[in-house]
């Protein structure tokens, strides 16, 4: 189920969220939506959306005007994170036990019918997450622009875990250590676009990107005094707007 809360801080937001639902912080993911930094004589304000990975008895859903319980579950599960700065290869990383032999098989099975060839294997295990590495002689294709094919794959994979009755479970699929890097370069690429909407005073509106690809944006920027961020867009990839707004 979906959310929506503010706070001054995206901690104090997510604070909020999990006092209020009465769930702990691992049992629900974030999107951030808006950051505005506070500044002399204005409170600052970050906007989240959060997706509970259970139901929550006795509160309704505020699911936003036209997006489908599909989209929602889209937007979960198609999103990246970075597999390798915090995270080892398990000593095994072939399959343990029946549920993660099928995932593997699954994402072989689905290359395979795309015309390539890989060998999957275990990236890391984490709860409620469970990371698969794809090494191929054509893991540029796989990986596809921005990632696009790489999400794909990641989607297709967390249906049929869903499927197999491990909705709770996230599937994070990388190849070529693709995440990090990806998100090494949003980093970078938010700072030079924060520096030129402070030099032009003009707003930026960035390329279409995924959940997690926006929250490196806001949390980049969020500590810069007079940049703000809000997302715009429906369905999973949504844009960023980078504004000025001066010292306060």
């Amino acid at each position: 189920m979906e959310y929506e809360f503010e706070g001054r801080t995206e901690e104090e937001a997510i604070e909020i969220a999990a006092r209020e639902l009465g769930v702990a912080r691992d049992e629900f993911d974030v999107e951030i939506m808006e950051s505005q930094r506070g500044g002399f004589l204005k409170k600052g304000k970050t906007r989240i959306r959060v997706q509970v990975r259970s139901s929550v008895p006795g509160r309704p859903a505020r699911r936003p005007r036209n997006e489908s319980r599909t989209d929602d579950r889209a937007e979960n599960r198609a999103t990246g994170a970075p597999a390798e700065r915090s995270r080892k290869a398990p000593a095994d990383a072939a399959a343990d036990g029946e549920f993660e032999e099928k995932i593997l098989e699954f994402v072989r099975t689905a290359v395979e019918k795309m015309g390539y060839t890989c060998e999957a294997s275990v990236l890391f295990r984490e709860e409620l997450k469970l990371g698969i590495r794809l090494e191929s002689e054509s893991a540029a294709i796989l990986i596809g622009k921005k990632g696009k094919n790489l999400d794909a794959l990641q989607l297709l994979a967390n249906v049929y875990a869903g499927r197999l009755g491990r909705e709770d479970l996230r599937i994070i699929l990388d190849s070529e250590n693709y995440r990090i890097r990806r998100e090494e370069a949003i980093v970078k690429m938010a700072y030079e676009i924060a520096e030129r909407v402070r030099s032009t005073r003009n707003s930026v509106l960035l390329e279409p990107m995924n959940p997690f690809e926006r929250r490196i944006v806001h949390t980049t920027l969020n500590d810069i005094v007079d940049i703000e961020t809000k997302s715009e867009g429906e369905g999973l990839y949504k844009q960023v707007r980078v504004t000025f707004r001066g010292h306060r």
